[in-house]
Formats: structure tokens, C-alpha cells, sequence
């Protein structure tokens, strides 16, 4: 059987130790064993990183960015294959797996940038013959922790603006699908990028662990779950590191009386229940408001969920294909079960979904509930599956309130053709990221992407110029030099003699 290994310089892996399972979703199977990595893998790749990144860091930006050229055009040359095999471990279906990859290449592109948002500020005569100039250095070695839902997306938006920066990296992904950051980090070598400065170490909670806590590691950024990563944010924070720490999410969607439900239900369709809903930007909240609002978008989306389609990751007409466990369907499951007891209608079961052919694989089919409310615990917490929840909304406030006042606060939407209905939600809504009528407002490369509340620990989001300003630090210099020099004359010879000045 396949096994999958760590990606060190220098480090010959293999050998006797822990394994984990790494499944196929379609048909239930063990497909590959990945090395779950411990302390000694780690030292290995940081001595790997401490011997590379101070040659690294000393490349200027420019050729640093051609490497992030380079890269890029591999990944697209690769996509087909790199899709294929993100599909094949995570389920989901090759057109999402390819979305996955094109938005984390947004944030390479991003990259190739770097020599322009590298530049520090500066200032002439801030006092007299006194200027005064920044810096942004590199803080040396980073770490980045990835969960199963985006393999591709969120190794790369962490890794590009790290290494673009100077900076060497140690990703530890998701061991449920762990071969596609490898196959990213031996087509980042292959671009040109030193040994040393990329390395896949895989794992669970002890490789964590070792990461939180190993003291030349100066920055680690996560993506996971809200109590993991506040759990990841604090022991990090403890251990002397800089650490972001992306946690759920529970996006609402608020449709006003006046919006286009055809449109809002093809948004729907494809925001809430897309990638079997396994992302933390799914739109799984609905809040029309007004009764009449939401009988006539009840009525709409009954018959769209019915007609999605679930498929297995390479069946092309399918609108979503199976969850990444059994383990994680059984939660699904769960949820909507609870949903149940705690008094919501359940309008479509998606529960005991079974695909011809595929018995054992870990489909699930779309789940719609209607008449939730928010103190329903399966309102309050983050499901992760096909699963869509109406809470209906009896006016204008009641819906900005709803996620203003849910514990997570990642992204939301308004579905509306009133401008200035749109205009006060956007200011008022105590959430990260808004859309306004855009059911996924995922920013693009070069502005930033982070969540309030519980979604995020930690004061600096991922990517854009805040991913920038996380993965380097200012060094400010104040300068001044004499007037003039002066000459002494010593054997027929003229020298300069320079002195430094103190400041008084």
C-alpha cells in the first residue's frame, strides 16, 4: 500500500513508527497510510530550515518573485493531476477540487508581487539632517496548519506570502489528505526554491504540539476548528510565538422582501451545500425576512434541493460528491438528528443517502430545515455538511442581529436590490466578511480574509498585505550624516574621516 511520507531536506524518513488512514470517500477503502511525524521529524526539519533561510531571507524580493512565477506555471500545468488526487482523498468533485488550487494560485499571483508590498516607508528631514526609514524583514521560520477541507487553498495562501517574504516554512497538513501540499512542495523545488525553505511534516495532535512549542519557530498560522485553534492561538502565544488562528463558522445569509429568489436560490444551492458544505465560507443559514419571504423561499428551494445531484468526485454532472469520513458523516448525521429533537421541521432528510454502486462510500444528501431558531444548539454550532437551516427573520434588525450576535463571526450575506438596505447591513453586522448579493465572500487575493468572534484568535488575517505584515516585522532606522566630511592630511594622502554623531 501507498505510504505517505514526510517532504524534509536532508532527512531520509521511512522507518518504523505511527500511521495513519488516509481513505477513499467514494468507496469506503483504505487507499494510503500516512507517517504521523514526531519531535524528531520535526528537529529535522528545522535544523533543515535554520541552515537554508538566512540565504534565503538575503535574496532580494525580485528573484524570490520569479520563483513564485515559476511555481505557478507548474501548478497549472500540473492542475489536472493535482485535482484528480485532491479529489480522490478529500471527495470532493474535480470542478470544486480545481477551484481549490485556482484560489490558492490567486494568493501565489499575490506573490509575485512581493518586491512592491516589501517596501517600508520613509521619511526626508524628520529632523535636522535627520531621515528615517523601515524595513520589513522576515522573522525566520513559520509553521502552518491546515485542515482537510481545503488541501491546496490554505497550504497556499499560508506558504506563498511566508516564503515570498524571506521566510523558510514548515506546513503540517491534514492528515486525512495529506498528498496534495506534497505534491505542492516538490513542484515549489521544482520551481527553483533552495531545499530547506518548504517541508511537509504530517501528523496529529503530537506533531502540534511540537510545533507550538519548538522555540525557533517564530510564527505558526492555523486553520481549523474555533476551539482547536484557540487552543492552538493560546499554547502558541504562551511558547513566545506570533499566531493567527482561523476557527468555524455558522455564515448566515439574510434575504430581504425585495430580493430575486430565483438568483437567491441558485446561490443557495451551490454556497450551502457545495463541497458537501465542508467549508467554513458554506452559506448553511438562510434568514428571510417576513413570513411571506420565507413561505415563497421555502417554496422555491424545495424542489432545487431535490435536484441536486450526488455523485462520486468524478462524476462531472455531480453538484457535490461524499464527505471526508465516515467518522465526519456520522456527525453530520448527528446534527441534523438534533435539529430534530430540539423542535426544528426537518423539510428534506438527506440521512441514509446511498449511492448505486458506491454503498460503502461516505455520501450524505442535502438536508433542509426549516423554522430553527437561534437557541436550537444545532443553530449555534457549526454542522460542516450539506445541511441548510431557515431562521426566519420578522424585520430588518431582527436579521442584522442574528449574526451580529451569533458566537461566530466569519462571513455573511444580504440578498437585496435596495442599495441603502444593503449599505446599513454592511456597517452594522458584527461579522469579518460581507457579501452583498455575493453568497461567499471569500475576498480576493490581494485584500484579506479573516473572521470576528470565534471564527478568529489573534489581531492579523491571512493573505493580502495583513499575511505581509504577519509573516515580517519593522525595523525602523533613524539616520544622520554630517555636513560634509573632513579631510586630514596624513603622508601626502587625504582621508576622510567619519565620525558618528550622537544624538542629543
Amino acid at each position: 500500500m501507498r505510504v505517505i511520507d514526510h517532504f524534509i531536506t536532508g532527512h531520509a524518513g521511512g522507518g518504523a513508527g505511527r500511521e495513519g488512514d488516509v481513505f477513499d470517500p467514494n468507496t469506503g477503502a483504505v487507499q494510503a497510510r500516512v507517517r504521523l511525524g514526531t519531535q524528531k521529524d520535526l528537529d529535522a526539519a528545522v535544523a533543515a530550515a535554520q541552515a537554508a533561510q538566512p540565504a534565503w531571507a538575503a535574496t532580494n524580493p525580485q528573484r524570490r518573485a520569479r520563483i513564485m512565477f515559476n511555481f505557478k506555471a507548474l501548478v497549472e500545468a500540473h492542475m489536472e493531476e493535482l485535482a484528480h488526487l485532491l479529489s480522490s482523498e478529500h471527495g470532493k468533485v474535480i470542478a470544486d477540487a480545481k477551484g481549490d488550487i485556482q484560489r490558492g494560485l490567486e494568493v501565489i499571483e499575490f506573490c509575485c508581487g512581493i518586491p512592491h508590498v516589501l517596501k517600508g516607508e520613509y521619511t526626508q528631514g524628520a529632523g535636522p539632517g535627520i531621515d528615517v526609514y523601515s524595513m520589513r524583514q522576515p522573522l525566520g521560520i513559520g509553521a502552518g496548519i491546515t485542515p482537510f477541507n481545503f488541501p491546496a487553498m490554505i497550504p497556499l495562501w499560508m506558504s506563498g506570502v511566508a516564503i515570498a517574504s524571506g521566510n523558510a516554512f514548515i506546513l503540517k497538513p491534514s492528515e486525512r489528505d495529506p498528498s496534495v501540499p506534497v505534491r505542492l512542495a516538490e513542484l515549489m523545488r521544482e520551481a527553483g526554491l533552495p531545499e530547506g525553505i518548504l517541508q511537509v511534516v504530517h501528523g496529529d495532535k503530537e506533531m502540534v504540539d511540537a510545533i507550538l512549542d519548538h522555540p525557533a519557530i517564530a510564527a505558526v498560522s492555523f486553520v481549523g476548528s474555533s476551539d482547536i485553534a484557540h487552543y492552538v492561538y493560546r499554547r502558541g502565544v504562551e511558547a513566545g510565538k506570533r499566531v493567527q488562528a482561523m476557527g468555524g463558522a455558522k455564515n448566515h445569509g439574510i434575504v430581504m422582501p425585495d430580493a430575486d429568489l430565483d438568483q437567491v436560490v441558485a446561490d443557495l444551492a451551490g454556497a450551502a451545500f457545495g463541497s458537501a458544505g465542508e467549508r467554513c465560507m458554506a452559506l448553511p443559514v438562510v434568514v428571510p425576512v417576513g413570513e411571506k419571504t420565507a413561505d415563497a423561499l421555502r417554496a422555491k428551494l424545495i424542489p432545487a434541493i431535490e435536484a441536486l445531484r450526488v455523485g462520486v468526485s468524478t462524476d462531472q454532472e455531480a453538484h457535490y460528491g461524499p464527505v471526508v469520513t465516515a467518522a465526519h458523516r456520522g456527525r453530520v448525521e448527528n446534527w441534523i438528528q438534533a435539529g430534530v429533537d430540539e423542535g426544528a421541521e426537518l423539510v428534506i432528510d438527506g440521512r441514509g443517502f446511498a449511492l448505486q454502486g458506491h454503498e460503502q462510500g461516505f455520501f450524505i444528501g442535502p438536508s433542509l430545515f426549516d423554522r430553527v431558531t437561534p437557541e436550537m444548539q444545532a443553530y449555534k454550532e457549526e454542522i460542516f455538511g450539506p445541511v441548510l437551516q431557515i431562521v426566519r427573520a420578522a424585520d430588518f434588525d431582527e436579521a442584522v442581529r442574528l449574526p451580529s450576535s451569533h458566537q461566530y463571526g466569519n462571513g455573511v450575506a444580504i440578498f437585496t436590490r435596495n442599495g441603502h438596505a444593503a449599505r446599513e447591513f454592511a456597517a452594522r453586522v458584527n461579522v469579518g466578511m460581507v457579501g452583498i448579493n455575493v453568497p461567499i465572500p471569500v475576498p480576493v487575493a490581494y485584500h484579506t480574509f479573516g473572521g470576528w468572534k470565534r471564527s478568529a484568535f489573534g489581531d492579523t488575517n491571512q493573505h493580502g498585505m495583513e499575511g505581509v505584515r504577519f509573516w515580517t516585522k519593522v525595523k525602523t532606522v533613524t539616520q544622520r550624516w554630517p555636513d560634509g566630511s573632513a579631510s586630514v592630511a596624513e603622508g601626502g594622502r587625504t582621508h576622510d574621516a567619519f565620525v558618528i554623531p550622537t544624538m542629543g
